[in-house]
């Protein structure tokens, strides 16, 4: 076991661990930096049951419905608050609905046989009449009012 002391100017074969450990502080902090940024998903806004029940509901001409209605071999037809309105129709009325209104919310119920592009048409089409928060109605929540 003998070791050289010096003089033999030769080359060294020994591994220089600083650069790497500070390539690994930099990954570190890099990695550190980045994970706690996560992606964020769709809000969804379902509607609660009252706390109260003996507190009288809200005004129905405040809470927006649009139903979509399922028609065996045809397209589904839709409705606003229990009045019938064309498709073609559904962005002017919402539009028309929501001009003066400071609250912006809407409520989607689709039957269980209606294809679901269906449902995202009408969302597509609440955004575009500047709905600010789109909920879906689901029979749970149904059977519960």
């Amino acid at each position: 076991m003998a070791f050289s002391m010096g003089g033999g100017g030769g080359y060294s074969s020994d591994i220089n661990m600083t650069p790497m450990i500070d390539i690994l502080l930099v990954l570190l902090i890099i990695f550190m930096v980045i994970v706690p940024v996560t992606p964020k998903g769709l809000d969804a806004l379902v509607p609660q049951p009252p706390k109260d029940p003996t507190k009288t509901p809200p005004p129905t001409d405040r809470t927006i419905v649009v139903q979509v209605i399922y028609r065996a071999g045809a397209a589904p037809s839709y409705k606003i608050n229990e009045t019938d309105v064309a498709k073609t129709d559904l962005l002017a009325r919402l539009t028309e609905i929501y001009a003066n209104r400071a609250e912006r919310v809407m409520f989607v119920r689709g039957d269980d046989d209606v294809n679901f592009s269906y449902i995202a048409e009408v969302i597509d089409i609440g955004r575009a009449a500047s709905v600010d928060h789109i909920g879906l109605m689901t029979p749970k929540i149904q059977q519960g009012q």
